[in-house]
């Protein structure tokens, strides 16, 4: 087996659930298995234990049958783990022929999503800004270095892809959650946690657009006080503020003003974009 690296966040559970999960993906790939990383916000930075942990293992070809079943099997064991980290795992097994250049297809990748126990076939790692963050901040938790497996990806292609990601977050942003909707009106519903997601997701995706690189929720929220205009600070700094327990907010309704200003930010947010 390739050596894990032992502490790779500050949070001693944590590294204990990720030394386990790699020695468990090695297991399930056998030879297969080149490498785990950690991208997302405990590379980029100001992940804190509230964050969700995302991953990316890279094998050495495509992933078999009998591999996919047995990584299923080891991620539904690991969901039944006590820590609360092993609910919040989220990412992508990749062949490493399929990591290295930005995919225009956005292909599907066998994918974890955070708060489930089993993987399906899904694009959402298949993207310039995971390739990015992957590269420049990526940490090892097992394998060769991440630079030597992934290209540099351009500031004009990580804009493409925000510009991309920005048509389809704003559909979903309009989309209402129906067990929130008020009843009898029609007015759209959604969950504090959505609510608060989509300040922070487009607050990063503006600050992608303007910066070039992707920075951390804090870092493109603070920048988004200064730089957005005074109408939107104080949704920003609720979103910043409002950070404590977010998985609690999943489950409760957002506060109707709070919708509708979200939702004149998200168009705004397009607009600056330069979005229809």
């Amino acid at each position: 087996m390739i050596g894990v690296v032992t502490a790779p966040t500050p949070y001693a559970d944590l590294n204990d659930l990720l030394d386990r999960f790699v020695r468990g993906a090695q297991t399930a790939l056998g030879e297969n298995f080149c490498g785990a990383y950690l991208q997302g916000s405990f590379a980029v930075g100001d992940a804190d234990e509230y964050s969700d942990v995302d991953f990316i293992v890279l094998t050495t070809d495509e992933i078999t049958d009998d591999q996919q079943t047995a990584l299923q099997e080891m991620h539904a064991r690991m969901f039944e783990l006590e820590t609360p980290w092993a609910q919040h795992l989220e990412g992508s097994y990749i062949p490493r022929g399929r990591i290295r250049h930005v995919d225009p297809t956005r292909a599907p990748y066998f994918y974890l999503d955070n708060g489930a126990s089993r993987l399906e076939w899904d694009n959402h790692c298949n993207t310039a800004i995971v390739r990015w963050s992957l590269r420049e901040h990526g940490l090892v938790l097992a394998g060769p270095e991440i630079k030597t497996l992934v290209d540099p990806v351009t500031a004009g292609q990580l804009r493409a892809d925000v510009r991309e990601a920005m048509r389809e977050c704003g559909a979903f942003a309009h989309q209402s959650q129906e067990r929130f909707e008020v009843p009898g009106e029609g007015r759209p519903g959604m969950s504090r946690w959505k609510q608060q997601f989509l300040i922070q997701w487009f607050c990063r995706a503006l600050h992608t657009l303007e910066s070039g690189v992707v920075t951390s929720k804090k870092e493109s929220g603070e920048w988004a006080l200064d730089a957005l205009g005074p109408q939107w600070s104080g949704l920003v700094q609720q979103a910043l503020d409002d950070r404590p327990e977010p998985w609690q907010r999943v489950h409760q309704a957002a506060d109707a003003e709070r919708i509708a200003h979200t939702l004149a930010f998200v168009d705004y947010a397009l607009d600056r974009a330069g979005l229809p």
